[in-house]
């Protein structure tokens, strides 16, 4: 049976580095907005367009892949529960394993990275001051443990990666 991963945190966390080894690992197509966006959008978030992008274009992809027998990975970051309900509800309705990874970094660690990152940006990434990172920082609503405990997929592993000093 495929299986839907969907990471989650904040940029810097380490999602797309994450994704990049399950990708190897689980032979799954990963789906990463960043490198979508500035082709389709131009840099940054494009007002709206990232959750368009993210909830009904790549979605269809991922939807497809998954129907194929598939493994996906979504590296969305998904800072609302919301938005992690709807991809758990439609790895449910696809029938499909679902996996949660949570990467748990602190903000100085967090800010470190991206400031490394700034510096010498990769393609398809843009640059983010830590005024930026501050205020999505207060828009990240933290899984909580019946959120980590969900049983409405066949098959929910949830792991949370913490960042070790």
């Amino acid at each position: 049976m495929p299986t839907l991963f969907l990471l989650i945190g904040l940029p810097g966390a380490g999602k797309t580095t994450l994704a990049r080894r399950l990708e190897l690992e689980h032979s799954a197509l990963r789906l990463t907005p960043d490198e979508w966006m500035t082709p389709l959008f131009g840099a940054g978030e494009a007002d709206d367009r990232r959750w368009i992008l993210e909830s009904e274009l790549l979605w269809g992809v991922a939807a497809r892949a998954l129907t194929l027998g598939m493994n996906v990975i979504l590296d969305y970051g998904c800072w609302a529960r919301e938005e992690r309900a709807l991809f758990r509800t439609r790895a449910a309705e696809l029938g499909v394993h679902f996996e949660l990874h949570v990467l748990d970094v602190p903000m100085h660690e967090l800010w470190r990275r991206l400031e490394a990152r700034n510096l010498n940006l990769p393609p398809d990434t843009f640059p983010i001051t830590r005024a930026e990172l501050e205020e999505w920082a207060g828009w990240y609503e933290v899984s909580e443990a019946e959120e980590l405990a969900a049983t409405e997929v066949p098959s929910f592993v949830s792991r949370v990666w913490r960042w070790q000093e």
